[in-house]
């Protein structure tokens, strides 16, 4: 097991997102179950954030309770090969241009503007 240092200083990923029923915001780590707060502003939901991630690790420390490490990146190249329709080829290859950026650029511009768009959705959905 690895010392409460050597973990705070992991990145686990932090989530924050709008809280619509008490205002504010919800900050939480979800490779730590639980381990979840809540604050005003971004800040300070960042802030909460830090001591209940402190005070999560403490506990499954000193309760033994297994703590997963954060999924690491080193497994993906950060390419894939992508077939489409020579119609949505040609409508993204004219609406990068039109944006003055590579084709590439603006692929991954959309697939990260929907992928936070799902995820706050997701998010939405287990608060339920």
């Amino acid at each position: 097991m690895k010392t409460f240092e050597e973990y705070m200083k992991m990145p686990y990923k932090l989530e924050i997102i709008p809280d619509t029923e008490e205002s504010g915001f919800i900050a939480s780590y979800p490779e730590l179950p639980g381990c979840i707060t809540c604050g005003e502003t971004i800040t300070e939901a960042v802030v909460n954030s830090e001591n209940a991630k402190k005070e999560w690790l403490l506990a499954a420390i000193e309760n033994n309770i297994e703590i997963t490490e954060p999924e690491s990146t080193d497994s993906y190249s950060g390419q894939f090969k992508l077939r489409l329709p020579k119609t949505l080829h040609k409508t993204l290859a004219e609406d990068s241009k039109k944006e003055g950026v590579s084709m590439n650029q603006y692929c991954v511009y959309l697939l990260a503007k929907n992928s936070e768009k799902e995820h706050s959705v997701l998010a939405k959905n287990r608060q339920c």
